[in-house]
């Protein structure tokens, strides 16, 4: 099948957490993006968050830091090991993972929040519907899912058939917001849909215009 000639997404993320002193943004700070922060002193108060993608855990490890019990999920060991050091760090608890999210097995309606944050821009269009679906199953149904999504500017808006066609994601997806609601209003009521508002570094917080942030809940049908 087509979807057989993409990119293995662990070796890739392996190398890509392999050197830490990449010039990327996130690499630079270990603070929580701009809008979580918004979100846990504007709208929510959960307890048990699910994070998935988390990376080098700055934001599993902020949400930790707010009273909640925090299980992150990422494919890459480096970056599990990195998370790890930062954890130990601030004195906190989080409960990483190393795993692909298509390969656990989620409690049914566990979670009060779940954060995706920069996971689902680098997703094939054949994963996303599974991916919505295990979270639309792990989360309560008065739950919030969070999401951090590359906009056009972040990165190009490649069609689903030219990413098959070239065999490659390009580095992610960059969604007009058109697109990412066409795909998340299916399942979800947005509360809140903006460009993540950019932070100046240093600073404690993390902040990017080349993202789209976004709050939800789950439909009554969905």
């Amino acid at each position: 099948m087509m979807y057989d000639m993409l990119r293995d997404p662990k070796e890739f993320w392996e190398d890509f957490y392999e050197d830490r002193s990449k010039e990327i943004p996130f690499f630079q700070i270990e603070g929580p993006d701009e809008n979580l922060v918004h979100y846990f002193e504007q709208t929510i108060a959960p307890k048990k968050v699910l994070e998935l993608g988390w990376g080098p855990g700055r934001n599993a490890i902020y949400m930790a830091k707010q009273g909640c019990k925090v299980d992150a999920i990422d494919i890459s060991e480096n970056a599990i090991e990195w998370a790890n050091e930062r954890a130990l760090k601030e004195g906190v608890s989080v409960n990483f993972h190393c795993r692909s999210i298509f390969d656990i097995d989620v409690e049914p309606a566990t979670y009060d929040f779940i954060y995706d944050c920069g996971l689902f821009h680098h997703l094939a269009p054949h994963r996303r519907l599974s991916h919505i679906e295990m979270i639309k199953k792990a989360l309560k149904k008065d739950g919030f899912f969070g999401i951090v999504c590359f906009n056009k500017t972040g990165a190009s808006d490649t069609s689903d058939w030219d990413i098959y066609k070239k065999g490659s994601l390009n580095g992610g997806i960059g969604y007009s917001e058109e697109r990412l609601k066409d795909i998340l209003n299916k399942d979800f009521i947005i509360h809140e849909f903006r460009t993540m508002r950019k932070i100046h570094q240093p600073n404690s917080i993390f902040g990017e215009d080349f993202l789209w942030t976004s709050l939800m809940t789950m439909r009554d049908d969905a």
